[in-house]
């Protein structure tokens, strides 16, 4: 089915860069999933390619392209499970924050090398003991002559080992009237004294992605590192946080497509009682269920795209659509292990780790919860 929003010129960048991911970068997934984390040969190779500029300026090196582009990368690096190479947090949701409210000298000093793939971009926002509630950061920053001097810690930060400049949120205002008002983004690089990356965690799923803790004990930041204006952080925050769960979507709607297709070719070949699983009449209205669901999540998903990059504020209907999908996720890949049978638990066998890798996408850019509150708030109701 075509999608409206892609012209022919998409689809040609998509085979493009569909030859480049087959070449380059699924035969490397396995490896990095047993690593924990992407090597840096291939960010290097993404950004030597123009893969990871696509949206941004061109007089920092991106191509300014347009945010479709950016979404057809998250599209095809999802359909071959490389979710160590995670573009979509470097490029639309970290990239953006410097892009809108840097500086002129932060973006000539990050951007290009940003852009190039050889600074990988993190963002630590969530604390050990805040959760989804972003209000509630214990993380303090304050002004000492040029300098900002942070101290707290952040938890769940992905690219947390291997990132290289980091957008941090701390308080600069603990007597704001509201909790939110006193918040300041900053950003941090790695090799910062006081910056320490404590050690890579280890999650159910998405092996591959480093998610680490980073300690901020005394650490010295200068003046001309803030981002945005003091006490802005929480606003900035939260409109970003529109595109990040439209990619979030994105992602795990293609991940889906994934999944079906490798059940639907499996149960034409494997069989049971002398015919294939394909034969049976369960077989066929699950695989026609899980279609029919991907296909209503991807409608949802490409018009939230579309007002999106038409500059409309679609808070609603983009948290309806990171719930929906990343729900669908977790129940698709279930439904399908349950098609592999006994070899659908075995982690030799693709569809496990999608199982696996599904129970983080409802968590991951605000919960299932987070997104049922958003919504139910902005239809009257709280």
């Amino acid at each position: 089915m075509r999608r409206a929003l892609f012209t022919e010129e998409h689809e040609l960048f998509r085979n493009q860069f569909r030859h480049f991911v087959e070449k380059e970068v699924a035969p490397k997934v396995a490896g990095w999933n047993e690593a924990g984390y992407c090597d840096r040969t291939t960010w290097k190779r993404m950004g030597e390619e123009g893969y990871l500029g696509a949206n941004a300026p061109e007089e920092y090196g991106g191509t300014n392209a347009g945010f479709v582009y950016d979404v057809i990368i998250i599209e095809e690096l999802a359909w071959v499970r490389a979710h160590s190479l995670l573009t979509l947090l470097h490029c639309d949701i970290v990239m953006p924050y410097l892009v809108k409210h840097g500086t002129e000298d932060q973006k000539r000093r990050y951007l290009p090398a940003a852009i190039r793939g050889e600074k990988i971009l993190g963002i630590c926002m969530t604390e050990p003991s805040g959760g989804s509630d972003l209000a509630a950061l214990k993380t303090r920053a304050r002004r000492d002559g040029d300098h900002w001097i942070l101290n707290g810690s952040k938890i769940f930060t992905t690219h947390g080992w291997s990132g290289d400049l980091f957008v941090v949120a701390a308080r600069t205002d603990a007597a704001a009237d509201r909790p939110h008002e006193g918040i300041t983004l900053f950003l941090v690089e790695a090799e910062t004294p006081g910056f320490t990356k404590s050690r890579r965690l280890e999650k159910v799923g998405l092996k591959g992605q480093d998610t680490g803790e980073i300690f901020i004990e005394d650490c010295r930041v200068p003046a001309a590192n803030l981002l945005g204006g003091e006490g802005q952080g929480f606003k900035m925050m939260m409109d970003g946080l529109q595109q990040e769960r439209l990619v979030c979507a994105v992602s795990a709607v293609m991940a889906c497509r994934r999944s079906l297709y490798d059940t639907t070719e499996y149960v034409k070949q494997r069989t049971a009682f002398g015919q294939p699983i394909a034969a049976f009449q369960n077989t066929q209205f699950k695989i026609a269920e899980m279609a029919t669901e991907i296909e209503l999540g991807q409608a949802l998903v490409d018009r939230v795209l579309e007002s999106h990059v038409a500059g409309e504020s679609v808070v609603t209907e983009v948290s309806m659509a990171k719930w929906w999908t990343t729900e669908l996720h977790k129940r698709l890949t279930s439904q399908c292990m349950q098609l592999w049978g006994g070899y659908g638990v075995m982690l030799e066998f693709p569809i496990a780790n999608d199982y696996a890798d599904a129970a983080i996408s409802t968590i991951g850019g605000g919960t299932s919860e987070i997104m049922k509150v958003i919504i139910s708030r902005r239809l009257g109701l709280g």
